[in-house]
């Protein structure tokens, strides 16, 4: 039988392992994530901020997670075939960074000439 204490040891050793696990996947997904924003401001001529547009975007639109829509990208130049909903959201989600990033720079525009004295 397996005294209390050691017995709560054992599941905070478990539960340290899960976390260790899950922190393992989110650098995995990190990196994975970094590569297809590359591909995509790559693509589309992009900085990387508009690039983290457009994966957001693409996943949002297509209902497909960020994860596998980046996996996807990043696996394209040597499976050299793209899933069709991912590539039908591609121009479209690189036509909404460039987009939302004009809207972002006249927004800011707009705020520093406010504030000037008139």
């Amino acid at each position: 039988m397996i005294a209390p204490d050691e017995q709560a040891d054992h599941e905070q050793v478990k539960a340290l392992q899960d976390e260790v696990d899950q922190l393992r996947q989110a650098l995995v997904s990190h990196a994975l994530v970094d590569q297809a924003i590359g591909v995509v401001i790559t693509l589309g001529g992009l900085r990387p901020e508009q690039g983290w547009e457009a994966l957001k975007h693409m996943s949002q639109h297509t209902n497909v997670k960020l994860r596998e829509v980046a996996r996807c990208l990043v696996e394209w130049p040597a499976r050299r075939k793209l899933p069709e909903v991912i590539r039908r959201a591609l121009p479209a989600a690189v036509e909404h960074a460039r987009g939302q990033a004009a809207a972002d720079a006249w927004k800011d525009r707009q705020e520093v000439g406010s504030g000037r004295p008139g």
